[in-house]
């Protein structure tokens, strides 16, 4: 294939508006990466991962930069609703892959949580561990709340349904003996809710995130706000029962004006679907290790950096998919 084809379907690709046309016309394997929305880290790392498991229709052959990715396969970011949509697109065929919560993915393998009324989905499995994320509560300066119980009667953003956001917030509420019905609820999208955040509509929102998360950044700029700490017993109880919860911090200066802040956090993962051929898994694994795609990942956001082999494993409570343990066995990251 001309290089020059070539280039113009990974733009494509990376544009979300013609490369599944482009990728059948010249004969090439698409695969999608459900990420979220535009204003989170999950897009602009999905769109570096596409770019470094796209590779040329010739095998063999690599890119300018150095990378090769897969031969014949056109990575797809495309944007989507978040973790809970990305689990159902993924379990129902209409997407090969996704960046979903490590949470979200534990509770639909296992059907408990927000899945504990719906089927398993069985067929699940692991790609990578990229990096955690941090839940964001954020309030407006000066608005009096210091701590999760101090919502009570506030206008809060909760996300938009089919998020991991909205599942997560949930949870958070219930461990400081709050509901839904406590607040005045509101299942908006992050960037809609930093919208209503900046004229006064809302007192508060919650955002499960890698920093720096850039609806907030430009939010701490613009009108100032606080991160509200979830700390105490309840958080302590909280990572204590369930697997995927882990101790995290946004540290200081992330978001300008506002110090260090200690949170709960999740895992992002990389997730496809048991039906997907096992060379192919194996391949595209390989292709997002390597050290051509280390300089890709290096050149994005600072989350981007920390997805590194050796955390490649961490946090996933979800079986592997075979191909991808087939690459971290010959890496002897499973023994």
């Amino acid at each position: 294939m001309p290089p020059m084809i070539t280039r113009r379907i990974l733009l494509a690709s990376a544009a979300g508006v013609t490369a599944a046309r482009a990728a059948r016309a010249a004969n090439l394997t698409r695969f999608r990466i459900l990420t979220g929305g535009t204003s989170g880290l999950y897009f602009p790392v999905g769109g570096l991962i596409a770019s470094a498991i796209s590779g040329s229709g010739e095998a063999g052959a690599c890119w300018k930069d150095g990378h090769c990715g897969v031969p014949g396969v056109v990575g797809m970011p495309k944007i989507s609703s978040g973790s809970v949509a990305n689990v159902a697109a993924i379990a129902s065929g209409a997407a090969e892959s996704g960046f979903v919560q490590s949470d979200i993915a534990y509770w639909a393998y296992t059907g408990t949580g927000v899945y504990r009324e719906q089927p398993k989905v069985e067929q699940l499995r692991a790609i990578a561990s990229l990096y955690p994320e941090s839940i964001h509560l954020v309030a407006r300066k000066g608005s009096g709340i210091q701590g999760v119980r101090d919502l009570r009667g506030k206008k809060v953003s909760l996300d938009e349904p089919g998020s991991g956001t909205l599942a997560d917030a949930r949870i958070v509420l219930a461990a400081y003996g709050l509901t839904e019905r406590d607040v005045q609820a509101v299942y908006v999208s992050t960037q809609r809710a930093a919208d209503m955040f900046r004229d006064g509509s809302i007192d508060a929102f919650f955002r499960v995130s890698g920093w720096p998360e850039s609806a907030i950044a430009d939010l701490a700029r613009s009108v100032g706000i606080e991160l509200v700490p979830i700390v105490g017993p309840e958080a302590t109880k909280l990572i204590g029962r369930r697997v995927y919860f882990v101790p995290n911090e946004v540290p200081a200066g992330v978001y300008q004006g506002v110090p260090a802040v200690s949170t709960i956090g999740v895992m992002a993962l990389w997730v496809t679907s048991s039906r997907q051929p096992d060379e192919l898994i194996y391949k595209i694994t390989a292709a997002l290790w390597d050290p051509a795609a280390r300089r890709l990942l290096d050149s994005g956001p600072a989350k981007a950096r920390e997805i590194q082999l050796r955390n490649a494993l961490a946090g996933i409570g979800i079986p592997l998919h075979p191909g991808a343990e087939r690459f971290y066995k010959e890496k002897d990251l499973i023994k």
